[in-house]
Parts: C-alpha cells; sequence; structure tokens
C-alpha cells in the first residue's frame, strides 16, 4: 500500500487556517452606535431646545443623513424619551438605595444630594433638557412618566425634611415645602455650569454644597 503523497512523492502538507481579528458583534455595535447618537442627540437638545431641533440637526452633529438616522429611531420623539427615561432609571435606582438603607434624616439628605451630583456627572445634558422641557412635556400622554417621577421626588425629599424636623436635627421653624425647592432648584441647576471631568468631582461639589446647606437647616450645638 503506497503512502498519501502525489505523483513527485511529495507529502501534502495541511493548510494553516487564517487567523482574523474577532469581529464585533452586529448586536453589540448597534448597541453602540445607538448610545453614541442618544448622546449627540441629548447634548443638540440641551443645547438649542426640544422644540428647535429637528432629526436633520442632529444627523448633522452625528456626521449622518437624516434618513440614516430613521434607521435607529423612528423620530426625535422616541430618542428624547429614551434620554430622559435612562437619566430617571438610573436616578431612581440611586435614590432607591439611599431611601432604603434606614440612614438617619440629615444623613439621607446628604446621600439624596451626592447622588443627584453624580447623576449630573453621568447625564449632564439630560438634566438640562428635563430641568427646561419637563413641565411642557409631561402634559403629553407619551412623557406622563415625568409627572410621575416629580411626585415620587418631592415625596422623598420632603419625607426626609419632615422626618430630620420630627428628630430635631433640623430647625423647628423650617418651612420644608420651601425648603425643599431651593434644595432641589440649586442642585439641579447645576446641569447649567457644570463639566464632567472638571477640576471638582461630583461628591467634592456635593460636599461643598452640604456644607452652605446644612449649616442653614441644622440645630445649632
Amino acid at each position: 500500500m503506497r503512502g498519501g503523497g502525489d505523483h513527485n512523492g511529495r507529502v501534502p502538507t495541511k493548510k494553516k487556517p487564517q487567523v482574523t481579528a474577532p469581529k464585533k458583534p452586529a448586536a453589540a455595535a448597534a448597541v453602540a452606535r445607538r448610545g453614541e447618537l442618544l448622546s449627540t442627540a441629548a447634548e443638540v437638545f440641551a443645547e438649542h431646545g426640544y422644540n428647535a431641533t429637528t432629526v436633520r440637526r442632529i444627523a448633522d452633529e452625528a456626521g449622518m443623513l437624516a434618513g440614516s438616522l430613521y434607521y435607529h429611531f423612528d423620530s426625535k420623539e422616541s430618542m428624547l424619551e429614551e434620554i430622559l427615561r435612562t437619566f430617571l432609571d438610573e436616578l431612581w435606582d440611586g435614590y432607591d438605595a439611599v431611601l432604603g438603607a434606614g440612614l438617619g434624616p440629615r444623613e439621607t439628605l446628604e446621600a439624596l444630594v451626592t447622588e443627584s451630583f453624580r447623576e449630573i456627572d453621568r447625564h449632564r445634558a439630560a438634566v438640562a433638557i428635563y430641568q427646561k422641557e419637563s413641565k411642557q412635556l409631561a402634559v403629553q400622554e407619551r412623557f406622563a412618566f415625568l409627572a410621575e417621577s416629580q411626585r415620587r421626588f418631592e415625596k422623598a425629599w420632603l419625607s426626609t425634611l419632615r422626618r430630620g424636623v420630627t428628630a430635631r436635627v433640623f430647625r423647628a421653624d423650617l418651612d420644608v415645602r420651601l425648603t425643599y425647592r431651593f434644595v432641589r432648584d440649586t442642585v439641579w441647576v447645576a446641569a447649567s455650569w457644570y463639566r464632567p471631568g472638571g477640576q471638582h468631582s461630583p461628591e467634592e461639589i456635593a460636599r461643598q454644597y452640604l456644607s452652605m446647606v446644612l449649616d442653614g437647616i441644622a440645630v445649632r450645638e
């Protein structure tokens, strides 16, 4: 019996498989691209306002044709909804963890403020949109979740302040609703000037802010 060579007696060698760089799964690439487009859209909405922003403007900023943007989203409304839902879902994940931690009222207030500044760091543009647009958007059925989130937000802060007054951690003469409005507005307005990666971390900004606020509402020893 002859060996497995050709008619010249050469033994064939196995062809080495070609090594190619692993390709990024198409689904993962699509998710990444979607995130990039939402980030771009958020910046455009925050800078120019929702009503003044067109799909074409977002597409221009993203470096693509307007028609190509419709491959990922069916409208600018769907983009805005996803931007705001993502921000609020993350915000409430953090808030719920704080509120369920069994902290005292002062510690809860400190943690809520810190979590708020962290969200500004993660979603600065979304916070700016929420601040400017939520009131007019909330009357639309598609954006009814904004009003519900606002009610939850108010309840969390007011109950924390009232607990502090009852526990004599905060001043007895404190107007909790006025204090809530002051804290709410002064925290979230930071989205208009804060830039991620700046000189101060969100935790440092929260610490400085709290040192000013708590000195005003805490019971003096």
